[in-house]
């Protein structure tokens, strides 16, 4: 089982990037997936989820409104995209696969910096 992000680097207050996380060795399209991130010295926090069918997503009160999680099947990979990004969206940035009554799966995390 592995989930593996990429996508994460130094962007410019303002800016925008887009985030993957590239799931295998489970049945992706059974899992709901979430991303979640962690700033310095602070609790990791929920930020975006989605369901197995992509039918209905979700996402925290700190980025509604920049970030848009996306899917696909296919390619077992769930994408997040951020833009208008603040020095306070800098953090490590997770993945995670949940299904009811299944043992999770994480990712290792991307870092996202937002600097000038």
């Amino acid at each position: 089982v592995q989930l593996v992000e990429s996508g994460g680097g130094l962007v410019q207050p303002g800016g925008s990037l887009r985030l993957s996380c590239a799931a295998s060795g489970f049945s992706f399209s059974d899992y709901a997936m979430l991303w979640a991130r962690q700033a310095p010295g602070k609790a990791r926090e929920w930020i975006a989820g989605i369901k197995k069918d992509g039918s209905d997503v979700w996402y925290g009160d700190s980025v509604k409104g920049r970030v848009t999680i996306s899917r696909e099947v296919a390619k077992r990979t769930v994408f997040l995209e951020m833009r208008n990004l603040t020095p306070e969206d800098t953090g490590v940035y997770y993945c995670k696969a949940i299904q009811p009554g299944g043992v999770p799966h994480w990712g290792s995390g991307t870092l996202v910096t937002v600097s000038s």
